[in-house]
């Protein structure tokens, strides 16, 4: 009679995908925030270089999504849940509250900007963490953190001097 396979979670550890879903988590929600609040930019930005501004915002807002996808399907692959939706969101984290409305791009940058270094402190947080509890997780933090770095640059070009 032949063997029965049974599934399993990629982690052999529960505890080590427990570990490894507190820190990637926090990064799922944040680029869920700037996804929100991104695109909620991209359509009030108004001023200095709009087209420019616009366009960029538009391409934070498909990075921080795919992104997102990348660290929560990491956390599935793990065997545990994600809960992204948008009461979840907001409760659990600081991004700022991007204007209702019309903005200028300064203003707009710089509150877009504020939500990127809070997504890039729970990305650092995590690489710091996950080295020593499972490095493919970590692999995900430092691909996440390239993508969001290199946003951030981009953005903040707009309004350095």
């Amino acid at each position: 009679m032949p063997k029965t396979q049974t599934t399993r979670t990629t982690a052999s550890n529960p505890d080590v995908a427990a570990a490894a879903a507190q820190f990637l988590s926090p990064i799922v929600l944040d680029l869920m925030a700037l996804t929100v609040n991104g695109k909620q930019a991209h359509w009030h930005v108004r001023g200095a270089n709009f087209i420019g501004v616009h366009e960029l915002l538009d391409q934070i807002v498909a990075n921080a999504q795919a992104s997102a996808d990348l660290a929560a399907e990491r956390i599935v692959a793990l065997g545990l849940p994600v809960d992204a939706r948008l009461a979840t969101v907001a409760a659990k984290t600081k991004a700022t509250a991007v204007p209702a409305g019309f903005t200028k791009s300064d203003a707009m940058i710089a509150d877009v900007i504020a939500d990127m270094d809070a997504a890039i402190a729970n990305v650092q947080a995590a690489i710091d963490g996950l080295g020593e509890i499972d490095q493919t997780s970590q692999d995900v933090a430092v691909e996440v953190m390239r993508g969001l770095e290199k946003d951030r640059w981009f953005l903040f070009a707009h309004i350095a001097e």
